[in-house]
């Protein structure tokens, strides 16, 4: 399984408050007609957790038979529950994902010390069908993972350097912050789950083959040119801005699920320039 790509971490379409299924195939065969190494569904971007379980099974179900089977379709599995996240994790194989990814478990926190968050790792790894991706977002979960095969959402490169150094080299660590990307890609990251490649996909797989062919300068001209959009879209105006985004760029984004709310006016304008700067 080739993971040395960038991967968009696919939105959620809605129609009338259901599942637009037909959005998710254009979307996803968008992407792949630009080269991108696959899909990842029901990360966060993918408004994971505002789905129940019959709707995250459909949204691996529907993009399966547009991601290529030389690419690879990622589905985000995690629950709080071990339990529930190996269930998850055999639901999501079965439907055709070729690796899950897992955030960490989030509620108990306080409770849940290192040991057992490697307890619940090994025992999802050694129950899951497929490989096992491990997702550190400690911004929204408030958990931090320590070295270990995770797709890394931050831009710490030290924090980088430190995985890379701890890992067997049949692992592979993802960058998974567009800010932090050409750092990550620098300090020992192999590939890329990146929120903007959902709008600027040829961009984001320029700016890895730049950093993998050692052209640093470019690289970090590139990464200077995307870095305020990638910030708008993520923690700037959010989900909603994302989608917005993928509008005025051509896919099928649309409006969040409520309780999140719709892009306001004006920040879609913001979005608007930013991404004509991106672009030109």
């Amino acid at each position: 399984m080739n993971l040395r790509s960038v991967f968009p971490p696919m939105p959620t379409p809605f129609a009338g408050g259901d599942l637009d299924v037909s959005a998710i195939a254009t979307n996803i065969e968008r992407w792949m007609i630009a080269g991108l190494g696959g899909v990842v569904v029901l990360g966060t971007n993918g408004e994971a957790a505002l789905l129940d379980d019959e709707e995250s099974d459909r949204i691996v179900q529907a993009a399966r038979p547009h991601v290529p089977r030389d690419r690879v379709l990622i589905a985000g599995v995690g629950r709080e529950s071990t339990r529930g996240t190996i269930a998850a994790a055999a639901r999501a194989a079965s439907a055709g994902a070729d690796a899950v990814l897992v955030r960490t478990p989030s509620f108990y926190r306080g409770q849940v010390p290192p040991a057992a968050l490697a307890a619940h790792y090994t025992a999802v790894a050694d129950a899951s069908p497929v490989p096992v991706l491990l997702y550190n977002y400690p911004a929204f979960t408030g958990v931090t993972l320590s070295a270990d095969l995770i797709k890394e959402t931050s831009t710490d490169g030290a924090q980088f350097i430190d995985m890379a150094a701890a890992v067997p080299e049949r692992f592979t660590i993802l960058a998974g912050s567009a800010p932090g990307a050409y750092t990550g890609m620098c300090a020992g990251a192999r590939g890329a789950i990146l929120a903007i490649a959902c709008v600027l996909p040829g961009l984001c797989l320029q700016l890895l083959a730049l950093a993998c062919a050692g052209r640093h300068a470019e690289a970090l001209a590139l990464q200077q040119r995307l870095t305020p959009v990638a910030r708008a879209v993520t923690t700037g105006f959010g989900i909603a801005g994302l989608k917005g985004a993928m509008d005025l760029a051509g896919y099928r984004g649309g409006d969040p699920r409520p309780p999140l709310t719709p892009l306001a006016p004006d920040a879609l304008d913001n979005i608007r320039t930013l991404l004509h700067a991106a672009t030109h």
